[in-house]
């Protein structure tokens, strides 16, 4: 795949400057991390050569400065809140993350319960978290926030909250997801830190939109496209152009609340350190761009990914037809369309010709590969394999599979399992390629083009189901989907 990222001077160069910013205030800083930090997908997908984990391997570089808080929202936990990319309750995220932290030689400090007002689910999570060995503590809701400064800034307000105490430098600031109340849980930090006398600061990292390319840059708009459910957008940020006289980029929602967070900063150390929300970030990964036009084409890329994903959406739900609406006009807006990839205009060509389901894949070389319905395989494990077999430089007619592996599996799912399709998905094709490698040099080839297929785009002629599409994204293959089921009905799994 074409590279457009240097990861290793990104990490380096991010490390770096967090190491200036604590230095800045005295040896002591809040970090609200904000984005995905283990599995950031969406950036190695615009930024190709970015890492999904390199967020959390920069961190690891600082592992022995760093100590970690975990704020969630009391209210999300009464509402049983939940993560739509896997699937669990913030509370179980919450425990998800402390054991990958401790896990990674990190300090997990303590796990800050914001807004607790008594919700009955909240105090059995406290319990829980005590049986643990977790300490937690209690921030309460404050009236008139967050526009009552004097209220806020005060023994009634942050003063109320039950302080953390900290001993690493830098004390990073996370969440299961938005809204759990990560600004409020290092400004209160911030209050109690400087009544006890400790100097200490305040910074912001998120990724996205990247402050340093222009505002129209794919890239920023892909950011767009990727959170067009929240109705929110880029802009400029109109308090460091006057401040500085130089042209940044921010979010709409960091620009609107940034008077009130410079309000409590001025509050709490008597003059704000900065000047604009773009001033309060750390992120360096607009300067680790190695090749723009890469960077550009997969961000674009991107966009129509979240065209077909909103559309298939849709076709699932019926829920969210102007997000679909805002899409088009992102693709318009960028001057893409959705038969920008190669793979779809294949998958619905070889659809025509054989009268079933298909798919296509665009492979690292640029050649597209097909994968139809078969009597032994399904459109999306036949795309798999014919894929494997071009990046391995194995014959496309050769019968890499060996019946003896198909067949038990195919019997079991129609006989025992009661499915009525004795078509293998991919997982089970890939189990069936597993067992034949055992005996066969051509199989075991085959299987070992996997990680080869990583960063592919794959587009199929019909909406394929969400274990397939569950199987591809572990592959680490992009999945797009023409908006239409397979067969006409009402319910489709």
């Amino acid at each position: 795949m074409r590279q457009g990222f240097d990861n290793e001077k990104y990490i380096a160069s991010q490390a770096e400057h967090i190491k200036e910013r604590i230095a800045q205030f005295g040896g002591k800083l809040y970090l609200e991390f904000g984005g995905k930090l283990f599995d950031d997908y969406h950036a190695s997908r615009v930024l190709p050569g970015f890492e999904p984990d390199s967020k959390f391997r920069m961190l690891k570089s600082l592992a022995e400065d760093v100590e970690v808080l975990i704020s969630i929202n009391a209210n999300h936990i009464e509402k049983n809140k939940a993560r739509g990319d896997l699937g669990i309750t913030y509370d179980e995220d919450v425990l998800r993350l402390a054991d990958i932290f401790r896990s990674n030689g990190f300090l997990v400090g303590a796990v800050v319960l914001t807004q607790y007002s008594g919700q009955p689910a909240a105090d059995q999570f406290r319990r829980r978290l005590s049986m643990l060995g977790i300490t937690c503590k209690l921030h309460y809701p404050i009236e008139g926030y967050p526009h009552d400064i004097d209220l806020i800034v005060s023994e009634d307000g942050y003063g109320k909250n039950e302080f953390v105490e900290t001993t690493r430098p830098l004390v990073v600031v996370t969440a299961p997801g938005p809204g759990s109340g990560k600004l409020a849980t290092c400004l209160s930090q911030l209050y109690h830190e400087h009544k006890r006398g400790v100097a200490a600061g305040y910074a912001k990292f998120e990724t996205f939109p990247v402050w340093n390319l222009p505002l129209n840059h794919p890239v920023n708009i892909a950011y767009e496209a990727a959170t067009v459910d929240l109705d929110d957008a880029n802009i400029i940020d109109p308090f460091h152009l006057e401040a500085h006289g130089v042209t940044t980029v921010n979010y709409n929602r960091d620009v609107e609340a940034f008077p009130v967070v410079k309000a409590l900063m001025e509050k709490i150390l008597g003059e704000s350190p900065y000047m604009s929300p773009t001033d309060m970030g750390v992120n360096m990964v607009g300067n680790a761009i190695s090749d723009d036009a890469a960077c550009r084409e997969a961000a674009n890329m991107e966009i129509v990914r979240r065209y077909f994903t909103a559309a298939v959406n849709v076709k699932r739900t019926g829920c969210g037809s102007e997000q679909v609406d805002k899409l088009k006009a992102i693709m318009q807006k960028v001057g893409v369309n959705k038969d920008l990839s190669p793979a779809r205009s294949a998958a619905l060509l070889k659809e025509e010709t054989t009268g079933s389901p298909a798919g296509a894949m665009v492979l690292p070389d640029g050649t597209v590969v097909t994968g139809k319905t078969s009597t032994r395989l399904g459109a999306a494990s036949s795309l798999v394999m014919n894929a494997l077999k071009a990046v391995t430089g194995v014959d496309m007619e050769l019968e890499v599979i060996s019946n003896d592996a198909i067949e038990p599996i195919s019997r079991l799912k129609t006989s025992q399992l009661g499915s009525v399709n004795p078509r293998l998905h991919p997982d089970e094709t890939l189990i069936a390629l597993s067992i034949t490698s055992a005996t066969s040099e051509v199989a075991a080839r085959v299987l070992a083009g996997l990680p080869k297929l990583r960063g592919c785009d794959a587009f199929f002629s019909v909406i394929i189901s969400s274990s397939d599409e569950a199987l591809f994204k572990k592959l680490g293959i992009n999945v797009c989907c023409e908006p239409k089921f397979e067969r006409s009905g009402y319910y489709h799994r």
